[in-house]
């Protein structure tokens, strides 16, 4: 799938504004660490930005490629998956990202997985600073479960 492919460059090089032109306006972010998904571009693309600083040594290791329904509506769309290896704070994760496509074969839904546990708290902690720092979140605490 083109749009994966893209994604991927666009997130190993850390460019953002080569991933703003492959989300939709309305794109859903499912957050390993956050039980409600982060909405809008607006919002997707400032996680991003906390994301590309945070992940080290970043890079996807394998894809698969098929159909799955959505949870916005229940539609079957075009999906991928991008396996990946990274460091936080010396945690090394594993993880995959998930990617659904609309017609145009923009990302509606991101969905992110990672193991093990310590990483997803390190990842959590990480991120949380990141967005409060950005403006993105307000201060203190831990993400919303």
């Amino acid at each position: 799938m083109e749009t994966a492919e893209r994604f991927r460059t666009a997130v190993e090089k850390r460019d953002l504004a080569a991933l703003d032109d492959l989300f939709t306006d309305d794109i859903r972010f499912y957050s390993p660490v956050k039980f409600t998904p982060f909405e809008g571009k607006a919002m997707v693309l400032g996680l991003f930005g906390v994301l590309l600083r945070t992940f080290e040594d970043f890079r996807y290791v394998g894809r698969f490629d098929g159909t799955a329904e959505t949870s916005t509506d229940g539609s079957e769309a075009p999906s991928e998956i991008l396996l990946f290896r990274a460091t936080v704070d010396g945690k090394e994760i594993h993880g995959i990202d998930m990617l659904q496509f609309d017609e145009a074969g923009r990302v509606k839904e991101f969905t992110v997985m990672v193991r093990p546990q310590s990483a997803v708290q390190a990842l959590g902690q990480a991120v949380l600073a990141g967005l409060v720092a950005d403006g993105l979140a307000p201060g203190g605490g831990a993400p919303t479960p």
